[in-house]
């Protein structure tokens, strides 16, 4: 196991620090998420966060995420985060409403696929209340 936290969480949970300072971005703002390898069954109020790219060209954003539109399936956030190649490419973290396992998730989620350059489901899981 492993986290990456502030120190007042190390001591609070009675965690070794391994490396201090981690962070690459002095302006840093860090969301922390709880990753597993067990697949969370939908419960009808849901999220699914990915990750996705596509070439650097007119218009490929709007393509990409034409599929959610379509399928009705609302985002709840979206950002982009420099690709680090130096060519001008990013990674879009995007959060949507509902579980992969939802008939228009599912849908939207392989027209997305198709569309991506890169295209990476990071889970499903209950929205928080």
């Amino acid at each position: 196991m492993a986290a990456i936290a502030s120190d007042i969480a190390a001591r609070a949970w009675g965690l070794e620090v391994v490396a201090e300072g981690i962070q690459d971005d002095p302006s840093n703002r860090t969301r922390f998420l709880a990753i597993g390898k067990i697949d969370t069954l939908p419960s009808g109020a849901d999220k699914t966060s990915l990750i996705l790219a596509v070439p650097n060209e007119a218009g490929a954003v709007y393509k990409m995420l034409a599929p959610l539109a379509e399928n009705g399936v609302s985002m709840y956030r979206f950002e982009s985060r420099p690709a680090r190649t130096g060519q001008w490419e990013y990674y879009f973290y995007v959060d949507i409403e509902g579980h992969r396992q939802d008939p228009a998730v599912a849908k939207a989620l392989s027209e997305l696929q198709a569309r991506c350059a890169f295209f990476k489901v990071l889970g499903s899981y209950p929205r928080q209340t």
